[in-house]
């Protein structure tokens, strides 16, 4: 089935008032949620979701509606690895306990009602709201935005109401466990990278383009364009070789930042030899493209990357030392890359990587992938357990002999 079908099949059920399953990204949480719309919450579906689901019951919904509800966040301070934004909890007015399905169901409801006003609800309460990402899953890929951006696509309130899903031990479900859940309770099971590709497929979100100036190199001179993706703040950059707009497929290297690699010449990755490598290829080519996308440390950031560059000095590998700072192993997404290269009208391309989640990604998003072009640099004697890990835990396509 195609994203479209399967995005689409999951609408239908929750304009209808029902529940699907939305999977997370396996390199984040890897985790699934039980989702509904707040606007269509009974007694019934709550009951079923919090049977079923057994996590916590949360509703997330748009900024606007937190603005006007007077939501608070629940810490100024918040110490959560993936930004999940809790608001103070709340019950409705008319709710008795606050706490049975029939009282949650009409907290959620009031909610996701357009004319309801901060004095409708008390605090703290039993239903815990999570503001999304205005973005969307195009800014942050997690369940608060996943369920935010399904009702917007529905064309109701942007409110829902999600549960995390836990398996009768105790333990979280994951794909396998979500999958045997949807098939037995009959409802469909979508991921979020499914959503972001759907968004970006349907809706192409208008970037803000700065002029291209000329940017002479070793490898040739390119032309370098800054583009911001909405609801973000960091510039991304595209720098062009040649004449892009014919027929032939476009030479493409997906770059993310590594400032200790890029500026100062880290051995302990090849991240700044495959930079120059890509440009001088391009170059070489004479036509092509290089994205440089701003997500440091695998999507960590410096300050993060740092703290794990302290762990592998330990002798804890590269996977391991961000698992052990409670973050992701990998936090890259390529959704906003996808957004560029349709910005710029290109959509069949070779690309450079050994990465093949960077192939499914952009396949995911439209962007017909037809050549993977690998690009290995040989390892020292700093980098090699580094590509070892890459090659072994990440599933870079790298020599057999590291």
């Amino acid at each position: 089935m195609s994203i479209e079908s399967k995005v689409e099949a999951a609408l239908a059920v929750l304009k209808q008032g029902g529940l699907i399953i939305v999977a997370d990204d396996e390199s984040r949480e890897a985790e699934g949620d039980m989702v509904g719309l707040a606007e269509f919450a009974t007694t019934e579906t709550v009951n079923r979701m919090i049977t079923s689901a057994r996590g916590l019951l949360c509703l997330p919904v748009a900024p606007t509606i937190a603005e006007r509800l007077y939501l608070d966040l629940m810490t100024t301070k918040s110490h959560d690895a993936f930004g999940t934004a809790f608001t103070v909890s709340l019950d409705h007015h008319t709710t008795t306990t606050g706490i049975s399905a029939a009282d949650r169901a009409t907290t959620i409801r009031h909610v996701a009602d357009p004319t309801s006003q901060p004095d409708d609800f008390y605090h703290p309460g039993h239903m815990f709201p999570l503001i999304a990402r205005a973005g969307g899953v195009l800014e942050r890929r997690g369940h608060t935005e996943a369920a935010v951006d399904l009702a917007k696509l529905a064309g109701v309130t942007p409110a829902a109401y999600i549960c995390e899903i836990v398996k009768k031990n105790g333990l979280m479900a994951r794909r396998k466990e979500l999958k045997a859940l949807a098939e037995g309770l009959k409802i469909p099971m979508i991921t979020v990278a499914d959503i972001a590709a759907y968004r970006v497929r349907q809706t192409q979100p208008t970037l803000t383009q700065l002029d291209p100036v000329k940017l002479p190199t070793v490898h040739g001179q390119f032309n370098l364009t800054g583009m911001q993706l909405p609801g973000e703040n960091q510039l991304q950059l595209a720098l062009q070789l040649g004449n892009l707009n014919t027929d032939e497929p476009v030479l493409v290297r997906l770059h993310s930042e590594c400032l200790t690699g890029d500026v100062f010449g880290s051995q302990r990755c090849d991240c700044g030899q495959q930079l120059q490598t890509a440009l001088q290829t391009i170059g070489d080519q004479g036509r092509g493209l290089l994205l440089y996308l701003r997500q440091e440390g695998r999507g960590i950031g410096l300050a993060n990357k740092l703290r794990a560059y302290h762990l592998q000095e330990q002798g804890v590998d590269t996977y391991d030392a961000n698992v052990q700072l409670g973050l992701p192993a990998d936090a890259r997404r390529y959704d906003q890359a996808a957004v560029m290269l349709h910005a710029l009208g290109i959509t069949k391309i070779r690309l450079m990587t050994n990465n093949l989640d960077k192939v499914d990604q952009l396949t995911a998003y439209g962007i017909d992938v037809v050549e993977r072009v690998p690009l290995e640099i040989p390892a020292n004697e700093h980098d090699a357990a580094y590509l070892k890990t890459k090659r072994d835990k990440f599933h870079h396509q790298l020599s057999a002999t590291l």
